[in-house]
């Protein structure tokens, strides 16, 4: 029987109870400091304990995973605690394209995928000289947001680098990618396309928290204080319903996104992935984000969203709809379509 594994962190939970509803084996690689976290739930079936999460590319880690016929499912800490190198150098089988990871680490390669997909994207720019005018700096790859700093020129900006560097967060300004704040409404949507069928779905939509910039927001503006450098941490998700009319544009971002993705990063953008962007006042979405592997706001709708319940008759989840991918490819004889 094949076993669906994955880190524990991020949507581990999610993920596996999603398998063990569809009737798969379930394996977490957990850090022994998460154990009594994950000994609650009674849907993990094996634990595999280590230190790190590279231990997931020692030899023990990888006959213990296949000799369960598993799949790997990634998610954000793995991207956040492995170099491209090795991920690539993952022998178990990983759910998605772990190529495509690499597109989602780098923001340049990132920006080029989105360009090349039609989508509406901020205009990034080169250097600090270049900020003439409200201007985001994030950091490579899946930091949730911590180290993400508003500028509005390139003293305020160097001010607020060097205070990163001091806390150790980055080493100089090729961490940093410059990008136009665009104002307006936050959502980050969330898909599933799958190669076996050929079809794009629209799982839900999300509202990230980040603090201290949401706690800042409360604060009167006469009473914020001037020398403060702000964070935008993800700490949790809500649900967010889209106007109905917006829709259309939904699906054809995300069909052209997929396509784009064959083209750059073959096999393409399997599996879950996710949209992240701003509406403007008029209602239009310009995209400055995407991950491309199931995203933590998914977490929000594990007995399904409004979304997933247009398309199943049964709760879906995104951890269970890949692992109905999964069974799928495996009746099918095509995991190799859905792996790499």
């Amino acid at each position: 029987m094949t076993a669906i594994a994955t880190l524990g962190s991020h949507c581990a939970l999610q993920v596996l109870k999603g398998a063990k509803d569809e009737g798969l084996k379930t394996i977490l690689v957990c850090e022994k400091n998460r154990e009594k976290l994950y000994r609650r739930f009674s849907f993990i079936d094996t634990m595999i304990l280590v230190d790190s999460f590279l231990e997931i590319l020692d030899p023990k880690c990888t006959r213990i995973l296949e000799k369960n016929n598993a799949v790997l499912i990634p998610h954000g800490t793995l991207i956040a605690q492995m170099n491209t190198k090795q991920i690539e150098s993952i022998t178990t089988p990983v759910f998605g394209n772990k190529w495509i990871l690499k597109w989602e680490s780098d923001r340049h390669l990132k920006e080029k995928l989105m360009h090349r997909a039609g989508l509406d994207v901020p205009e990034s720019l080169r250097t600090p000289d270049e900020i003439k005018k409200l201007t985001i700096a994030k950091r490579h790859g899946a930091a949730g947001g911590k180290g993400y700093f508003l500028t509005t020129s390139k003293n305020d900006y160097i001010k607020k680098r060097n205070h990163l560097i001091r806390a150790g967060l980055i080493k100089g300004d090729r961490d940093l990618y410059l990008q136009e704040y665009v104002m307006g409404v936050l959502a980050y949507l969330q898909y599933f396309y799958s190669p076996l069928n050929e079809t794009l779905e629209f799982f839900g939509a999300d509202k990230r928290h980040e603090s201290d910039i949401e706690g800042l927001a409360r604060i009167p503006a006469q009473q914020q204080f001037p020398d403060y450098i702000s964070s935008f941490n993800v700490i949790g998700n809500s649900p967010m319903v889209l106007r109905e009319s917006l829709l259309s544009e939904v699906y054809d971002m995300g069909e052209r996104f997929v396509e784009a993705s064959k083209k750059l990063v073959k096999p393409g953008m399997n599996g879950p992935f996710c949209i992240e962007g701003t509406y403007d006042q008029n209602g239009k979405f310009w995209a400055f984000e995407f991950s491309a592997r199931i995203v933590a706001g998914t977490n929000i709708y594990m007995d399904g969203s409004p979304y997933s319940t247009l398309l199943y008759d049964v709760p879906m989840s995104m951890g269970r709809r890949m692992a109905c991918e999964v069974k799928l490819a495996i009746k099918q004889k095509k995991l190799d379509k859905i792996t790499t």
